[in-house]
């Protein structure tokens, strides 16, 4: 990783992180205990890689960080929900989610599935309310996009897919299908998003971004595939071998490693390849790309 790009990564992660301390209610306030479960999961890090995107790609039409602050921390607080409810007993019934006891473990079931709702009507609300710099065209599209990804047709319609393949063997086109749904909508909304912070994007830009983003949400996919073999749960904040145990079908199980990490490499070349017509604003972009495929948790 450059010098560079870690120096962006960790001044988004700051940015967005400070925002999101502003939008949740104080853990002192009614109700109290669900407040506290809201920010335990929501503010517990994490590489906050959607945030990055949405920065990075409003940056490359010269938008102001300040602008994006908003739509920035929306999309952490949809996927801090999405965590919450995916570990869930009744989902994927884990107890360890970035290094700390889940949600429902540090709290309890209940409260954790309202913290989960409570964070996803908090991101939409705050779409709602005016953003100084968008345009209430765009507000309208951002929230239009994050409720087509984030719903059946997008992550919630990829989690019931993955919950109904559960103990099934999988053909590749299947697992793919899953994936560019629970993981990859979103990502493709946080490339999206820092989109609608400009202005106005040509038809072209507008399709480039998408197969960019389209590219790297399966590559992050197939990467925490690999890192579920071959990495330990202390370097992933989470239980290692789960999806072996859950006997749900991965990438390394139809690839082999070697042709899981071939796989990355080919969709990292073609999200690059795909951001030829932008000049040199886009290399940050670039650089994510390849930081995604060589991520280590």
């Amino acid at each position: 990783m450059s010098p560079e790009l870690q120096t962006f990564i960790s001044s988004c992660q700051v940015r967005v992180e400070k925002h999101m301390t502003r939008m949740i209610p104080a853990d002192d306030r009614n109700p109290v205990h669900l407040h506290q479960a809201m920010r335990y999961s929501a503010l517990a890090g994490g590489k906050r890689i959607r945030p990055i995107l949405t920065y990075a790609t409003a940056a490359l039409f010269d938008r102001p960080a300040e602008i994006v602050d908003t739509p920035a921390a929306v999309l952490e607080l949809i996927h801090a929900y999405s965590l919450i409810h995916d570990d869930l007993p009744a989902m994927d019934d884990d107890d360890l989610r970035r290094g700390q006891p889940t949600c429902h473990v540090k709290f309890d079931e209940a409260t954790a599935i309202l913290a989960g709702d409570a964070l996803q009507a908090l991101a939409f609300g705050a779409l709602a309310a005016n953003i100084d710099g968008i345009t209430p065209a765009n507000r309208l599209g951002m929230i239009e996009l994050l409720a087509r990804s984030s719903g059946s047709l997008g992550m919630a319609g990829g989690q019931a897919l993955d919950l109904e393949a559960t103990g099934k063997e999988l053909q590749l086109g299947e697992l793919e299908n899953i994936h560019i749904h629970k993981t990859g909508a979103l990502i493709r909304t946080s490339v999206m998003f820092g989109a609608l912070c400009a202005d106005k994007i040509k038809k072209e830009e507008h399709k480039r971004l998408d197969h960019f983003a389209k590219c790297i949400g399966l590559a992050f996919q197939i990467v925490d595939d690999i890192l579920d073999v071959v990495s330990d749960t202390s370097t992933l904040g989470k239980t290692q071998g789960k999806d072996a145990l859950q006997l749900k079908t991965t990438y390394p199980d139809l690839l082999g490693l070697q042709g899981a990490r071939d796989r990355v490499d080919e969709l990292i070349e073609e999200s690059i390849a795909s951001l030829k017509i932008f000049d040199s604003k886009a290399d940050m972009l670039r650089e994510i790309a390849v930081y995604i495929a060589s991520r280590s948790h």
